[in-house]
């Protein structure tokens, strides 16, 4: 489908606009990121009634939520893109040199690294914006307690984000190498 797709009208490549989509998503889920950052709530946030404790719903939440989705899209969209090209390569080059065979085995291995930065991206960005729902007196994050994140939670999902970016247009650059 994309590797077939050389060209759309006006010379915009198939393989470019794959790339700005993923840059322009990655760049949200990173601005979303670094936003929660500073809308977390803190523990000065926290209220106490006797052994019970109470934290506010705080916009960290919905930032975070939003981290999750502008990321998972860029990761599907780039490496779908990326594994469809590789795919169509494949059998292409079935029985050539071991040349395009080592191609193939960086472009897995960056696949594969992609996909493990996005996993460790989505568990920060969705732990931390869990604490940031809010918590109730009695009904806390975890066993009634309260739990606020720690600075630097969404900041370190903010990192990945930029990883897994550098990573999907790490592969789409490898992919269109060797195919």
């Amino acid at each position: 489908m994309f590797a077939s797709m050389e060209k759309w009208g006006r010379g915009v490549s198939c393989r470019g606009a794959i790339c700005g989509i993923v840059v322009l998503l990655c760049a949200t889920a990173f601005s979303c990121s670094l936003a929660a950052e500073f809308r977390k709530v803190k523990e000065k946030d926290m209220k106490l009634d006797g052994s019970l404790c109470s934290l506010p719903k705080s916009s960290a939440f919905e930032l975070g939520v939003a981290a999750i989705a502008f990321l998972s899209v860029a990761q599907l969209v780039g490496t779908t893109a990326a594994a469809t090209t590789m795919c169509g390569a494949a059998s292409k080059a079935h029985g050539k040199s071991p040349t395009t065979a080592r191609g193939r085995a960086a472009s897995i291995a960056i696949l594969v690294l992609s996909w493990v930065s996005f996993a460790l991206a989505v568990v920060l960005l969705a732990t931390a914006a869990s604490m940031n729902h809010g918590q109730r007196y009695g009904r806390g994050w975890i066993d009634g307690d309260c739990y606020v994140a720690r600075n630097g939670v969404f900041g370190g999902a903010a990192a990945l984000v930029v990883v897994t970016a550098l990573l999907i247009l790490g592969l789409t650059s490898a992919t269109k190498s060797s195919s």
